[in-house]
């Protein structure tokens, strides 16, 4: 697959993506005859699985990437089917595209008249397993980090991993090796336009016979083909290809992957082994000592390189290539600085300024605002986007996320309330009578609503931060934003689950009050029992077992040895024996400071809770827009009447109690 992307918000996956990025997705190709009148005569047909809906491995991506068929944008029926991705190696096109049972089904015709487009179908009439590859323009994406789970395709798969929510598809090409091993093609017998007997050899493949001589006079009828004459065409043609076919083995045979630019050149382009291997030779071989003149050439990948070295960034080369990195370290020897970062744009960008004496020029080309900004060849916004976004996930993961782990979490596409319906009612088997009729079932349900908001903050890096020359702004500030979003999910999920005095009651025999109810072997059964005789509408058992203990603070350390402790010894007076845990590896324990904070409503150091895996039955729910988890951070030039720049970070997300089975509230005391 080859996906092209677009500036994206950072992800704890994808850090400064490469422009283009080039992977092979399992396909399955079939190459057909044509069907008379269904197109023109002769042509072939191919049908194949282009994308089989699974995990992928694209370079560029620390992880394996799934593309969401149901966010692929299709412009039209008719796609270019190319060899490799090459545009001058054209093969065909598509006259179906379609998406069925999770996968990516295309069906066409072989319509170029090419040595690719002879390859392809020579090769697959060999029996040569042709595989698919997709190239696809990114627009959206998102990270699953490891220990979640996402549905996508049709299929549930285990982070990490990332997700491509949104992409045009572009084209489509045949390739010889896919990234499953495993699939396969194959080559029907063409058909006769005339007759419609099967014969074994590709129709329409030789060059057109010549025009009449003399342009006046009507041409004479047709010949009927001849058996010998057809075979020999198909025979020279079977020769060309598999001459073909052994040039380009040769070249990759010489090349050996250590030059993959001059491979392609040199299949595109003709050349023969002797060539290949002269230019081969000529790149590989020792440079003699010589001066060198430095490459001086900016972009937006060298300047970004140079912000994250001057960071001091963690692994900056599973970001950038190796020679941009060394660019960067070399052009900027000691780091850049702010105002260094913003010059270098606004040159690039057509400013003819020296230097920053005249500041709101320098920001205005550097934005791609000047006179001669129709050239823009960097988007400076872009560049501290994407530094800043490496900065936000660092604040946002700072703070505490025991929410993550107690809740279920859901993907909304706009912000108006949503309802989901958990089945209940009449739902058991019933006994089959001897006729074999099935009775019908009575489902009732339980509506529950959740609601996704928009909460976000701008913050400047000022005047004087750039007269000062500080980079460490443009990371400050996003660590700033970051950490205020954490705080902010954790404010209202904390709010809305706090405040739940007609959520756990004794009418919905889910509230344990009582000295008996602290947490303690005796506390912890009361509360398992309590949680395992609930009942759903028609009074019989949920069927959900309780699996993690909510404590505050001051529970930590007595929840931890209730979950990790064999047994718990209590020697007091010689009274009492040592007494097994019953309890012991029963209930994940998970801490929030939040419980027992003097500022929210419902707070107790004392009350805890036994909740429900959040994915079996959850007490509450976080929705967030797109299924976009962490925060998008964006840049740009302040408003006229401040000098400087602005970023602002936004969160989209809703957060509401779900069913009250969920879990069990014990007050610890009386």
């Amino acid at each position: 697959m080859k996906l092209s992307t677009k500036p994206q918000p950072a992800t704890p996956d994808a850090r400064s993506l490469p422009t283009t990025l080039n992977l092979t997705a399992t396909a399955v190709i079939d190459i057909d005859a044509a069907v008379e009148g269904a197109q023109p005569a002769g042509l072939p047909r191919f049908r194949m699985i282009a994308y089989t809906g699974g995990p992928m491995r694209i370079a560029g991506w620390r992880h394996p990437v799934i593309l969401d068929l149901a966010g692929m944008a299709i412009p039209s029926q008719a796609r270019p089917i190319r060899f490799g991705h090459d545009p001058l190696s054209g093969i065909g096109h598509t006259d179906a595209i379609r998406v069925d049972q999770g996968q990516l089904v295309a069906t066409g015709l072989v319509s170029r008249d090419t040595a690719a487009a002879r390859e392809v179908v020579v090769s697959s009439k060999n029996g040569f397993p042709w595989q698919a590859s997709v190239g696809a323009s990114v627009e959206e994406f998102e990270f699953v980090k490891e220990s979640q789970k996402v549905m996508v395709n049709g299929r549930q798969y285990n982070g990490p991993l990332n997700v491509v929510r949104k992409a045009t598809l572009g084209e489509i090409s045949f390739v010889d090796l896919g990234a499953d091993g495993a699939t396969s093609a194959s080559v029907a017998a063409s058909a006769n336009p005339s007759s419609g007997e099967p014969i074994m050899d590709e129709p329409n493949l030789a060059p057109p016979a010549d025009p009449p001589a003399t342009p006046a006079s009507p041409p004479p009828p047709p010949a009927p083909q001849q058996p010998v004459a057809a075979s020999a065409a198909v025979e020279e043609i079977r020769a060309q290809a598999v001459a073909e076919t052994e040039r380009i083995s040769s070249i990759r045979r010489i090349c050996a992957g250590r030059a993959p630019r001059l491979e392609a050149q040199a299949i595109r382009e003709g050349w023969t082994e002797q060539r290949t291997e002269l230019e081969v030779l000529r790149i590989t071989r020792p440079a003699a000592p010589a001066i060198h003149a430095t490459d001086n050439t900016i972009n937006a990948a060298v300047l970004e390189a140079a912000c994250m070295l001057t960071a001091g960034i963690a692994n900056p080369e599973s970001s950038f290539e190796p020679q941009t990195l060394d660019q960067a370290s070399r052009r900027f020897r000691g780091g850049i600085g702010l105002q260094e970062l913003l010059l270098e744009a606004a040159w690039a960008n057509g400013y003819t300024g020296r230097n920053f004496r005249d500041s709101r020029a320098v920001l205005r080309f550097a934005f791609g605002r000047g006179i001669e900004a129709g050239f823009s060849t960097i988007d400076i916004g872009g560049i501290l986007s994407n530094v800043a976004n490496k900065f936000l996930l660092e604040g946002f993961f700072s703070v505490e996320r025991t929410w993550r782990n107690i809740c279920a979490v859901r993907n909304v596409s706009d912000f108006k309330t949503v309802t989901s319906y958990r089945l209940i009612g009449k739902d058991q088997y019933e006994l089959v009578a001897p006729g074999g009729e099935l009775k019908h079932g009575t489902l009732g349900n339980e509506q529950f609503t959740n609601k996704a908001d928009t909460y976000g903050l701008v913050l400047g890096i000022d005047r004087r931060d750039i007269i000062n020359d500080d980079l460490g702004a443009i990371t400050t500030v996003p660590r700033k934003l970051g950490r205020g979003s954490g705080l902010k999910i954790n404010d209202v999920f904390w709010t809305i689950f706090l405040a739940n005095s007609g959520f756990f009651t004794a009418g919905n025999k889910n509230f344990l009050v009582g000295a008996d109810t602290a947490l303690t072997i005796d506390g912890l059964t009361k509360a398992e029992v309590a949680f395992m005789d609930q009942v759903d509408g028609d009074g019989k058992p949920i069927g959900i077992m309780p699996a993690i203990a909510l404590v505050p603070t001051a529970l930590s350390a007595i929840g931890s040895q209730l979950y990790k402790s064999l047994e718990l010894r209590d020697t007091t007076a010689n009274a009492k024996f040592p007494v097994a845990n019953p309890h012991q590896g029963k209930f994940r324990v998970e801490v929030s400071r939040y419980l027992a904070n003097a500022v929210y409503p419902g707070n107790s150091a004392k009350a805890w809770y036994l909740l429900a895996d959040p994915n079996d039955l959850p007490v509450i729910e976080v929705a967030f827009l797109n299924g976009q988890e962490s925060p998008t951070i964006e840049t740009a030039e302040a408003d006229f009447n401040v000098l400087g720049v602005q970023m602002r970070g936004y969160h989209d997300f809703g957060v509401a109690l779900q069913d009250f089975r969920g879990g069990v509230k014990s007050k610890g005391e009386a």
